[in-house]
């Protein structure tokens, strides 16, 4: 998900109480909630799409749920510390509790990977361990109506401990609905998944229920008929086959890449990501990769991999 959904989220669950447990407790969860991001460092030493490969994976691993939030509190409890030397440490800041801190984090950093499990992209959450793809196919990356119930939540707790109020419900209420807004995309995904697109004829050899922006109760169906043809549709109540946004550039069969991946960091970086990789035809006769996810027209150049030396054999029409 985006830094800010990671971010309401850890502010929500400071105003939900956790907050009254130590001294810095809401950096602790927001920065805890988007610690694991620090891998898009990557961007300043990788290229073209080795940076796919590496995102969210190793700081997205079980090891880095337990070190950065260490590495976090202590961070925090150096700071207080530091302040309190130096008479510049608020009154009003609780004491800070090292345990506290670390538990926060903790609680943050745990956040950040069930949420970005969420959406189409995919998380490596056994990394290093394993490096299997997980996707939850439940929200899209970036989600609006979470961003509402969240700030909207949040604007109320505030002002109720401005007021003198109980601060605490408005925000556990917002966490509450944030969990059945989620539960009730997953409830989509699934229904269209098994009673929607997979069993629609001709039965695909591979279906992928994607979420779309905005409009939540909507999926985009995304699927590889059994010639390994990709194709894809918006949500219009058609049979499956029917009505889908297809290039005009011819799809190619894709080769062996097992020798190429050895020499072509780029192609190795893209395959390794890629969960619907397909082949499309360029006018000198080429061929490009794209994945059949992030085949939108204003992203697809950023998730794609031009290879002109190898040839287009166009696929069997299905």
């Amino acid at each position: 998900m985006d830094n800010l959904t990671h971010s309401l989220v850890g502010a929500a669950m400071s105003q939900a109480g956790l907050k009254k447990k130590t001294g810095l407790a809401l950096p602790a969860l927001v920065i805890g909630a988007n610690l694991p991001d620090i891998d898009a460092a990557c961007f300043f030493w990788l290229e073209g799409t080795e940076h796919l490969g590496f995102r969210r994976g190793i700081t997205h691993g079980p090891p880095a749920w337990v070190l950065l939030p260490l590495v976090l509190a202590a961070i925090l409890w150096g700071f207080d510390r530091w302040q309190d030397k130096r008479g510049k440490r608020p009154e009003k800041r609780l004491p800070v509790r090292f345990g506290w801190l670390y538990a926060l984090a903790f609680i943050g950093c745990l956040s950040h990977p069930a949420l970005d499990w969420l959406n189409v992209y995919g998380i490596r959450l056994l990394e290093p361990f394993s490096s299997q793809w997980f996707y939850g196919d439940t929200l899209f990356i970036i989600d609006v109506w979470l961003w509402a119930i969240l700030i909207g939540s949040l604007w109320l707790s505030v002002r109720a401990e401005k007021r003198g109020r109980n601060w605490q419900r408005p925000a556990s209420i917002g966490l509450a609905l944030s969990v059945f807004y989620i539960s009730l995309n997953g409830a989509i995904t699934w229904f269209d998944y098994n009673t929607g697109g997979k069993f629609r004829e001709p039965y695909p050899a591979e279906y992928i229920s994607s979420p779309v922006p905005f409009a939540f109760w909507e999926r985009e169906h995304i699927a590889r008929l059994p010639s390994g043809r990709w194709i894809a549709s918006a949500w219009d109540g058609t049979d499956f086959g029917a009505g889908y946004r297809n290039s005009e550039a011819a799809q190619c069969e894709l080769p062996d890449f097992g020798e190429l991946r050895k020499t072509n960091s780029q192609l190795d970086a893209f395959l390794f990501w890629s969960r619907a990789p397909f082949g499309e035809s360029q006018r000198d006769g080429s061929l490009n990769l794209y994945d059949a996810r992030f085949y939108d027209p204003r992203a697809r150049e950023r998730f794609s991999v031009a290879l002109p030396q190898v040839r287009c054999q166009e696929l069997v029409p299905d």
